[in-house]
């Protein structure tokens, strides 16, 4: 990133130039403004005020916007400030735009003489290839054993329903394939543990990364590599021209498909929370084309998720605008629950602000409770940002933070400098000193101690329980009449006893008697803290010579072969081994039914008695019936949860009062005595998690992709684009650039494309998704001799200009007053024919006609998307005129060169009875300014006033240039 403005003598804040001990490193240190108010600043605050020190150039930046932030106890939600963040994150489908129009801006400046090499984006671009795979093919990888870790096989009979047909194995497979890490090819027979029996598992068809069995390397799932075949195939043209931008610009770092999901190579690879460029340092910061790059505030960076249009704009120089937010403290307090896990926690606080009304706003964490929760916690927490509304939620960096980066990709040197930037600027939160807590626009306070740990059922996923009240409850469900809780089981019978044989050992069933018990992390659980926390909890279980009855259905089905990797380095594999929960494979099992049938003699029992037994799994589904049919009762826990019911036995018991189970000795066990601390889970979580995911990371992005590697691209300077290709073109965002700026062309005799009504979304505008085989879209790619099949979507296209203009208006679900009904068509006013927006934008174009929109309020609302701005731009809509506009959508508008055009207040199309046939003449002053009136005249005679929405004077001159692409590369020339 250029620093020259920052260097330069005549930089208003010099003299706030300071230098870290080592005398290397200079950074703008906002604490010598000597001003009161930068202490009392929110942290998050803190961060936009030194980025707009470091960037203020007079243009961008202004002094003003400094003293802005700076008050911004006054100014917030007042005051439009600027935002220059330290990088843009790109994902492929939002990335190729953007690239592509750097790619066409080098050729317009390569015409007029200019070194096409100069133009680079200003600001450190990632662009993540991740968001291009298809599911092609899938395979449900189920797998049954006829006994998953529970009972023995001599003591059942004959089953009581058939067990579903099994995968066959490949023939001749090998755990390892050519590998050979593994001969056995059927993996068939698991060796017996202490006091359990052996277990017989055929391998399923779509080996994991890990054998489950042998915990030795395996070959890739066959589905996965072919479904990322096929996704390397299919675009490949897309991929060459990455691969260009790679080597082509500057300030471009491209991470290629198969390494990684974006927000992942963002938190472990990508962050470096402080920032170093030419010999100056400072707080990283992000903006992402994607609603989920809140995510990285969890790591006491700043950043959010924006559209496509901002983050080229950033890409270019130009930083975010915004209006100063509110910042609601959240102050975490009190301690967390003993048996809440990291899922209770965060969901607790995600209900909780969901409640509390912060839309737009800022989150700053404070508070003691902070502190207790980890890394994951806090990432999580923020990733949910757009789940209740907030624009992001921050938790400046503390020790724990510094823990965590220990095991990632900082250096001790790196974690010396960041702590010693962080403090000079105040940017390093000690949440145990209240002394250090900043002022807030409000305050939220969460006690933790409130985030109990809950089941769901015992027969929907939306009643819960906590587990104080368990046994309590699970007595009024047999009193309860016959319904979603309820089942009516008379008193008399409530305390019956039925006594079977197992194994040649009694035992006895009562309601409330567990017999299935599977851990399950596949999606609610796949938090690995949840899974370490069942771990350690059978790990303590075992050493206090607690087991679980054999006639309980018990089993294991991790998620990935990552899970059963890190349970298997963190040493608890064994233990959970050990109390019969043994990996039976990978894939949809105990939750969609596929559990092996019970025990003859326990099924009889449970008919015999009548008795609610019941299940637990930590899956997402368990209505009644479905684990088997025998189980009434179901329930969902978290995987350390199910551990500890199926060792008690039952879920009629209270954890508190009651022990978990009793040892051969004769002494009792309580779950607080083998339940893990948070502590300990996180210890082995920062030990043997985040270093293996890291390692595995940084393994695949220096190992890169065969296929990626051995793609070739041009070597140019100037994309060499091909004509013959329908993913990317160069678009005619630079068609007859000249030197020189006009001035403002009025609009004359313009007719209305669409007349619309309110709350026409970017969906409406924007293309995305599948393209409609009777499209305009379809019919340019038909006649490039494109079979529907090899259609692809719009996102994939979004690399060609002629697609994506033709999808623009494409909705079926646009709703255009000239036609009556949704469906992406208008009429041309000339001729009244019906026709597609595409078709009519073509006859008007032919016909030299101007063309503008009509709309009512909040037009453009809705995600942020590119091409609702840069489509209608290609269509050559020269303005809109609507009651309101989204903020957001309107600045893409002015980024186009489209002017946008708001009634006066009180005023409508309807109030001034316009029918939208009229001809519209617009006269745009040479002397254009922000927030100017403008006069519209119309063909039936009638006049009316509308204000032009430009903000500043930064607009004025976007518009005047027609669009920011023009006025960057015009500046070049």
């Amino acid at each position: 990133m250029a620093l020259t403005s920052s260097v330069k003598e005549e930089h208003p804040f010099n003299h706030l130039i300071d230098t870290l001990k080592d005398g290397d490193r200079k950074y703008f240190n906002p604490q010598k403004l000597n001003d009161a108010r930068y202490n009392k600043l929110p942290l998050s605050i803190r961060v936009l005020l030194e980025a707009a020190i470091r960037k203020c150039d007079g243009f961008y930046v202004k002094e003003e916007d400094v003293h802005n932030i700076l008050d911004w106890s006054k100014q917030q939600n007042v005051a439009e400030v600027p935002f220059p963040p330290a990088r843009v994150l790109l994902q492929d489908f939002t990335g190729i735009p953007a690239m592509v129009d750097l790619a066409a801006m080098r050729d317009a400046v390569t015409k007029h003489g200019v070194d096409p090499s100069l133009v680079n984006p200003v600001c450190p671009t990632d662009l993540i290839v991740d968001h291009s795979l298809q599911i092609d093919l899938n395979k449900c990888a189920i797998q049954n054993a006829p006994n998953p870790g529970g009972g023995d096989s001599q003591s059942q009979g004959p089953p009581s329903r058939p067990s579903p047909a099994r995968p066959t194995p490949r023939r001749g497979s090998q755990c390892g394939g050519e590998r050979g890490s593994c001969s056995k090819g059927g993996c068939s027979d698991t060796p017996a543990t202490p006091g359990r029996p052996a277990t017989a598992v055929q391998q399923i068809e779509n080996t994991p990364l890990l054998c489950p069995f042998h915990l030795q390397p395996v070959s890739e799932p066959e589905t996965a590599l072919k479904n990322q075949e096929l996704e390397l195939i299919r675009n490949k043209e897309r991929l060459q021209f990455f691969k260009w931008c790679s080597k082509a610009f500057k300030n471009v770092n491209v991470v290629p498909p198969d390494v990684g999901a974006v927000h992942q190579l963002n938190l472990e690879y990508l962050s470096q929370v402080v920032q170093e460029s030419q010999g100056f340092i400072y707080p990283d910061s992000v903006v992402g084309t994607d609603s989920h790059t809140t995510m990285i505030n969890g790591l006491g960076i700043l950043g959010w998720g924006v559209g496509g249009i901002e983050s080229e704009a950033v890409m270019l120089g130009q930083p975010i605008s915004l209006t100063l937010p509110q910042v609601v403290g959240c102050r975490l307090v009190g301690s967390v629950n003993i048996l809440a896990t990291s899922i209770d926690i965060v969901l607790g606080i995600t209900k909780h602000l969901r409640q509390a009304g912060i839309a737009g706003k800022f989150v700053e964490f404070f508070g003691p409770g902070v502190a207790q929760l980890s890394v994951p916690d806090r990432t999580t927490i923020a990733n949910m940002c757009p789940e209740y509304n907030a624009t992001v939620s921050f938790f400046p960096v503390d020790h724990v933070t510094l823990k965590h980066f220990k095991q990632t990709n900082f250096t001790e040197e790196k974690l010396e400098l960041l702590e010693a930037y962080l403090k000079a600027v105040k940017l390093f939160r000690s949440y145990e000193d209240s002394s250090e807590d900043p002022q807030f626009s409000e305050v939220i306070e969460i006690n933790l101690s409130s985030m109990v740990p809950h089941v769901s059922g015992p027969k929907r996923p939306q009643d819960r329980v906590d587990v104080s009240s368990m046994k309590e409850d699970f007595q009024s469900c047999l009193n309860e009449k016959v319904g979603f809780k309820g089942f009516h089981i008379s008193k008399e019978k409530q305390e019956s006893l039925v006594p079977f044989l197992h194994g040649g050992q009694e035992y006895e069933l009562a309601h409330g008697s567990v017999v299935i018990a599977a851990v399950i992390s596949c999606t609610n659980n796949c938090n690995p803290s949840v899974m370490l926390t069942a771990g350690l909890l059978a790990k303590k279980a075992v050493e206090a010579g607690l087991i679980v009855k054999p006639y309980i259905r018990t089993s294991l089905a991790p998620g990935s072969g990552m899970v059963t990797h890190y349970l298997n380095t963190s040493g608890v594999l064994p233990y959970l081994s050990q109390l019969g929960f043994e990996v039976i494979g990978y894939g949809c099992a105990t939750c969609v039914g596929n559990t092996a049938p019970l025990p003859e003699t326990v099924s009889e029992a449970i008919k015999e008695g009548d008795l609610v037994a019941c299940g637990v799994l930590s899956g997402n589904r368990h209505f009644e019936g479905r684990l088997c049919d025998c189980v009434r009762a179901n329930y969902l826990a978290s995987p350390p949860l199910v551990v500890a019911y199926a060792i008690a036995g039952t879920v009629s018991i209270n954890f508190e009062k009651e022990p978990l189970g009793v040892t051969s000795e004769g002494k009792e066990v309580y779950l607080r005595d083998v339940w893990p601390t948070r502590e300990e889970v996180q210890q082995i979580e920062q030990d043997k998690v985040i270093s293996s995911i890291f390692t595995e990371l940084c393994a695949r992005r220096e190992k890169g992709n065969t296929f990626w590697n051995n793609l070739e691209c041009p070597e140019s300077v100037v994309f060499p684009w091909d004509p013959k290709s329908t993913y990317i073109r160069s678009p005619s965002f630079f068609n007859q650039l000249c030197k020189e700026v006009q001035p403002p062309q009025s609009i004359e005799n313009a007719h209305a494309l669409l007349f619309l009504g309110d709350k026409v979304t970017t969906d409406h505008i924007s293309p995305a998704g599948s393209i409609a085989r009777v499209s305009a879209a379809a019919r340019y790619l038909l006649s490039k001799r494109l079979t529907p099949r090899e259609f692809n979507s719009y996102g994939a296209r979004r690399g060609n200009d002629a697609v994506m203009t033709r999808g623009t208006f494409a909705s079926i679900k646009l709703q255009n007053r000239f036609i009556g009904k949704p469906g992406p068509k208008t009429v041309h006013i000339p001729s009244g024919q019906t026709l597609d927006v595409f078709e009519a934008v073509e006859r008007y174009q032919r016909d030299g006609v101007p063309i503008i929109i009509l709309a009512g309020k909040q037009y453009g609302s809705g995600n942020s998307r590119d091409w609702a701005a840069k489509g209608p731009y290609l269509l050559g809509v020269r303005a809109v005129i609507a009651e309101s506009f989204e903020k957001m959508h309107k600045n893409h508008l002015v980024g186009m060169g489209i002017a946008p055009l708001q009634f006066l207040p009180g005023q409508s199309a309807d109030s001034l009875e316009l029918c939208g046939k009229e001809k519209f003449t617009i006269t745009l002053p040479e002397d254009l300014s922000p927030k100017q009136m403008l006069t519209v005249k119309t063909s039936s005679g009638k006049t009316f006033s509308v204000t032009t929405l430009f903000d500043n004077e930064m607009d004025v001159a976007f518009y005047r240039h027609g669009g920011l692409l023009r006025y960057v590369a015009r500046t070049m020339l």
